[in-house]
């Protein structure tokens, strides 16, 4: 696999992303990408249709991004979110969690709604929602877009430090999965689960070190080393971490489409690292065009 290219970290229109499932390969393929996993959040509703648009030479790796939550060494809740691959999607267990993790973000996506025109912001929640798919996540760069149809804000980042962080009395805290319910539950139906952007600062408060290695020793198999939001030291710390855990090194760029500034395969993941993960996968295989 010399030369192959790995972008294991992508959001299509199907959660908080702007390409369709379809155009999404198409992007990937364009962009040179041999390898690419679709990760939308909370659903594999996207798998069959970029499974069935996939261009010739890509192999699609199918994947989720799951929203879940750990608890820091003083006992409060922090976010954090398991890449997970290659798993049966028919696994009931997490059939019924992803249901009530999509149903839990359409109503913390209406509160937030409700809350904004309440305040006087030309936000319509019925309008907000009635834009989503009837089983789609919904998630707060819906809600940034829709700030910017209204001209309240240009971008993406502008609504999310404007509103949608913490401090304005807009945001609406989750009911999670445990992180370690996720990662039990994707095992048992055959994939691997790997720690999205661990040490992301700028996304809020991150996990420790130890941390880490206590969910390694409940059946983690990797961390997202090269990660958009790391530094240079930040990746160091990571990939020493994970040599020394025995953690499979992955790399991706987290691509949202036009939500976001960042190019599909800015970051990627190494081929042996690649190999390492398939070959402790036991569930849906990857899909070659």
């Amino acid at each position: 696999m010399v030369g192959v290219r790995i972008d294991l970290h992508t959001h299509s229109a199907v959660s908080d992303g702007t390409d369709s499932p379809a155009d999404l390969v198409r992007v990937a393929s364009d962009a040179g990408l041999d390898v690419i996993a679709l990760t939308d959040h909370d659903t594999t509703e996207g798998w069959e249709a970029a499974a069935s648009a996939l261009p010739p030479g890509l192999t699609l790796v199918p994947g989720a991004e799951l929203s879940c939550e750990a608890r820091s060494a003083e006992g409060y809740g922090l976010s954090v979110h398991i890449l997970a691959y290659l798993f049966d999607p028919a696994a009931p267990a997490l059939v019924a969690e992803q249901r009530r993790l999509r149903q839990e973000r359409r109503r913390r996506l209406r509160v937030m709604a409700e809350r904004m025109a309440a305040d006087g912001l030309p936000i319509d929640p019925d309008e907000v929602l009635s834009g989503l798919g009837p089983d789609a996540p919904a998630g707060r760069p819906h809600l940034a877009q829709a700030l910017i149809r209204a001209g309240v804000v240009r971008t993406v980042d502008e609504a999310f430090a404007r509103y949608l962080g913490g401090g304005r009395g807009y945001l609406v805290p989750r009911a999670d999965t445990p992180v370690d319910t996720a990662i039990a539950m994707i095992e048992e139906a055959g994939g691997v689960t790997v720690l999205a952007h661990p040490f992301a600062t700028s996304r809020g408060p991150t996990v420790s070190e130890d941390a880490i290695a206590a969910l390694a020793e409940r059946g983690l198999t990797g961390v997202e080393v090269d990660h958009p939001d790391h530094d240079a030291a930040t990746r160091r710390r990571l990939r020493a971490l994970a040599d020394d855990l025995g953690l499979v090194r992955t790399g991706a760029s987290d691509y949202h489409g036009t939500n976001k500034v960042i190019a599909i395969g800015q970051e990627t993941t190494e081929p042996d690292q690649f190999e390492a993960l398939l070959a402790k996968a036991a569930g849906t295989p990857v899909v070659a065009a």
